[in-house]
């Protein structure tokens, strides 16, 4: 089959020099921090862009005021929920002790918070808790799993990164609702106990690149977040299509979505009794392969059809497992069907979709992974189509639907 190449032109503003805007950020924000105080700053589990340079920038402008900064992976059940699993983790981003110049202490273990009033416990990670206070760092984005005024970011921090695995186990033992209602309070309530100092908000482009990073002290750190995610609205990417009969992904990992394929692009949540979005409608999503970052995790494979054999070989189910059973989400861990290759991947989904009598033939769309969007290929149905939007350049340039084009 021969698709078409297209590229999409979003919102492009980004950040030139990261370093620098951390550190006037930081400075400007009013943040003071005793001469010798040490201070925790989160490091998390999605692929955020430099997200090691902007710890780096965090470290050294802690250590121009004064402070004694060290790094914490914090996250939920990622990295098998263990601490050399998470510490892997985000040395896999470069957050290496060499690289931030600062030291990197990883724990499971938790203090618990006063969580008078509120319907959990609360919980923070006992090196953070025992330092003077706490930078948290995080992208601000629209969630996978839910949307509400708060969504993925600082706040979510707050709760289930600096509260670790029993943290994650708490909030998630309410479903969607623990996360659409009961993250703001209890970030809240995390920020009222004066262990927080700062929060960095990160905000991305469409072409995975850093476009905003904000810092706000603790009184602030809710506006500033609200403001952001309206801004990552306007800002995410999307498909050039709503109408989709078949959807190769060349790969999917944790790196790319918090649930390895990101919803709000494909438009499948995967939840039971949650709505699934009305576009776009994609009728057989087909998954070639997991990235190396993701450390074996194919949380989120539920939500293809077909996987093919190479990513299926990949597969650390242990790890995967307790990912899905801590979000307590299991159709996203639910096994698809299992293909050669994508050749007969695409036989199959051709057969499943009804494309084959398609009046304009099947409409085919390839793309590296929902994180990259802005070069895609399109089969020929579909680019009589993306011709037409503004945003949408179509070229000449062909592939055949197999062959191998982004490499890394």
């Amino acid at each position: 089959m021969k698709l078409y190449k297209v590229i999409q032109n979003f919102k492009n503003e980004r950040l030139n020099d990261i370093e620098a805007a951390v550190r006037a950020e930081i400075l400007a924000a009013g943040l003071k921090i005793p001469k010798g105080a040490k201070i925790a700053i989160t490091a998390g589990s999605r692929g955020v862009a430099n997200i090691a340079e902007i710890i780096k920038a965090t470290c050294n402008t802690v250590k121009e005021m004064g402070g004694v900064p060290f790094v914490i992976p914090a996250m939920g059940s990622h990295g098998g929920a263990t601490a050399e699993g998470q510490r892997e983790y985000i040395e896999g981003y470069g957050i290496t002790e060499e690289f931030v110049g600062a030291e990197i202490y990883s724990s499971m273990e938790v203090v618990e918070l006063d969580s008078e009033g509120l319907p959990h416990k609360l919980f923070m990670d006992k090196y953070a808790y025992n330092a003077y206070g706490v930078i948290a760092v995080n992208r601000v984005k629209v969630h996978t799993d839910f949307h509400g005024p708060i969504e993925s970011g600082v706040m979510k921090m707050c709760v289930i990164g600096l509260g670790k695995h029993k943290q994650a186990l708490e909030i998630h033992s309410f479903g969607t609702y623990g996360l659409r209602e009961l993250i703001p309070p209890a970030a809240r309530r995390v920020i009222e106990s004066g262990k927080i100092l700062l929060g960095i908000g990160v905000l991305e482009n469409a072409y995975d690149e850093t476009a905003e990073v904000r810092a706000a002290l603790p009184k602030d750190i809710e506006s500033m977040e609200l403001e952001m995610i309206a801004k990552n609205r306007h800002l995410m990417p999307s498909l050039p299509a709503d109408n989709i009969d078949v959807l190769i992904v060349d790969r999917m990992g944790k790196d790319i979505s918090g649930v390895g394929i990101d919803t709000n692009i494909v438009g499948r949540m995967r939840i039971t009794g949650e709505a699934e979005p009305e576009t776009p409608n994609i009728k057989i999503i087909l998954v070639d392969d997991l990235t190396e970052e993701t450390k074996g995790n194919a949380l989120g494979m539920g939500l293809a059809d077909i996987i093919t054999e190479k990513l299926r070989n990949k597969i650390d189910f242990a790890v995967t497992y307790e990912n899905v059973l801590t979000s307590t989400f299991v159709v996203r861990g639910a096994m698809p069907l299992v293909v050669k290759d994508v050749r007969e991947g695409l036989d199959f989904a051709l057969r499943c979709s009804g494309s084959i009598v398609s009046e304009d033939g099947p409409r085919v769309m390839r793309i590296r992974d929902t994180l990259h969007l802005d070069e895609i290929y399109v089969s020929e149905a579909l680019a009589k189509e993306a011709a037409l939007l503004a945003h949408v350049d179509l070229t000449s340039e062909t592939i055949d639907a197999f062959d191998e084009i982004w490499k890394g």
